[in-house]
């Protein structure tokens, strides 16, 4: 059943190598090609944000994790994003008319359309643009990812689908594009394309109209990648490759309910690369490990007594359990060892790292620790209140979890500072994948509960019906 499934999410009959055989000449080669290969500004947002990552107005920093490095340099403009939302979507009409009209193009002039696409896209909540015209959009970015004409219009071609599915709610998003992006993922030589179309596959997949099945498949597939450093997708340990699969593996698994049958191999793969020479690969590792313990667990049932099986009612310091979490399976077979591994991690001292990825190490393997010792615990960090995501004055949602974190990557990887726009705005897919405690709306507006601008009538309630539309919290 598991090749069968992994034939079916590659669609090209590819098959991995055999791992004993593979395993080791992969590992020799790693080291030499991981320093070649990293991309310093790709990292993974440290999980204690930084003071100087606060705007001042409440909002979270625009400096998160990047996957494209390229195409942000092109995205970044002060007079583009002081322009207004009426001139945004006349700009971004323009640029479906001319992306339409292929005939006589240049390369050029679609990276310039494509560009001011995603520009728009990303930085404002405009689908009344795109009403009708999905499909035909769709099919001229599916052109320009399978031509391949050069590496920045392909990628944003990537990154415009991604963001016509996560900005427009249309049933037939993945089917239309999933397999032009499969075959980008297999068959491109190029290893940002690859990356880029693996994030661009996970947003597609979690929000333009997949099922559950689907989602299983791709699972597999990016385990695939992970496990075998690449080389199931002719990208020989390469770090942005990798670190792509297991972030967007990491992203889908917080909308599976239940994990029990594929944690065992899948925190298996994810110890390998823990040994990478790439931060970006460990740290993609160690939370997508944390994160398989964090599913282990889930919420009483209401029928469930508090003493049911062997269930612990007192915390590790001795204090009454109040989680209401309950374990459902083993994650892994040998916590011990997982354990052992992000311990090193999480106190690893080398000359050969420099100071930011030592101490983005440090940080998030503090994290995963807490969470190997005590899934019930979620998301814990040193400085808990930073961990907080701001909407301007008008709300604000707590990463104490890891499925809030994995999703809250995956969602500004691709909207980077426009997220909280998004959210402002009413983007109602983002959410529902990350719903937001709001405040009430008086005559001066929203205020952050963190100021103490809220009474004790207002606090808690979710956003109104004036504007937003509440998301469910899901709790996977």
């Amino acid at each position: 059943m598991h090749e069968d499934l992994r034939r079916r999410a590659l669609e090209s009959g590819k098959t991995v190598s055999g791992k004993a055989r593979s395993k080791q000449s992969s590992r020799e080669s790693s080291k030499a090609n991981s320093a070649a290969n990293s991309r310093a500004a790709s990292r993974v947002a440290s999980r204690d944000v930084s003071d100087d990552e606060d705007d001042g107005n409440g909002n979270l920093s625009d400096e998160t994790t990047q996957s494209i490095n390229s195409i942000d340099a092109l995205l970044e403009s002060d007079d583009f994003n002081e322009q207004t939302t009426d001139v945004m979507r006349s700009q971004v009409t323009d640029a479906i008319d001319h992306l339409l009209e292929r005939k006589g193009s240049s390369n050029k002039s679609r990276e310039a359309n494509l560009t001011t696409y995603v520009r728009c896209l990303t930085c404002h909540y405009l689908a009344e643009v795109l009403y009708g015209r999905v499909p035909e959009v769709l099919n001229a970015l599916e052109r320009s990812i399978k031509a391949e004409s050069s590496e920045t219009e392909t990628t944003l071609a990537l990154r415009a689908a991604a963001l016509t599915a996560i900005t427009f709610e249309h049933e037939r998003v993945y089917e239309t594009v999933a397999p032009v992006l499969k075959r980008s993922i297999s068959d491109s030589q190029s290893m940002p394309i690859k990356a880029a179309a693996i994030h661009s596959l996970g947003i597609c997949l979690s929000f333009g109209g997949a099922g559950e099945d689907e989602i299983a498949q791709v699972m597999t597939f990016l385990l695939e990648i992970a496990s075998s450093d690449g080389r199931f997708i002719e990208a020989d340990d390469s770090p942005e490759v990798v670190a792509a699969a297991m972030n967007t593996y990491a992203f889908l698994a917080t909308q599976v309910e239940d994990l029990e049958h594929e944690s065992e191999d899948a925190v298996a793969a994810f110890l390998e690369q823990l040994d990478a020479h790439d931060v970006r690969v460990q740290v993609a590792a160690g939370e997508a490990i944390a994160l398989l313990f964090e599913k282990s667990y889930t919420p009483r049932e209401d029928d469930e007594s508090s003493s049911d099986e062997d269930e612990e009612t007192t915390s590790s310091d001795g204090e009454p359990d109040t989680s209401g979490l309950v374990k459902r399976y083993n994650a892994y077979h040998n916590p011990r060892e997982v354990l052992e591994h992000v311990k090193a991690l999480a106190s690893l001292s080398t000359k050969s790292m420099n100071r930011r990825d030592k101490k983005l190490l440090h940080q998030t393997f503090a994290c995963v620790v807490s969470t190997v010792e005590n899934p019930k615990l979620g998301l814990q960090t040193n400085n808990a209140s930073k961990m907080v995501v701001r909407v301007h004055r008008e709300g604000e949602m707590r990463v104490d979890k890891w499925w809030k974190l994995m999703r809250l990557n995956a969602i500004r990887r691709l909207l980077g500072g426009g997220f909280v726009n998004h959210y402002f705005e009413g983007n109602k897919q983002v959410l529902d994948a990350l719903p937001m405690i709001m405040r009430a709306t008086g005559e001066e507006g929203m205020r952050s509960p963190r100021r103490g601008m809220g009474t004790k009538a207002t606090k808690g309630r979710y956003r109104d019906s004036r504007r937003f539309i509440s998301g469910e919290l899901l709790s996977p």
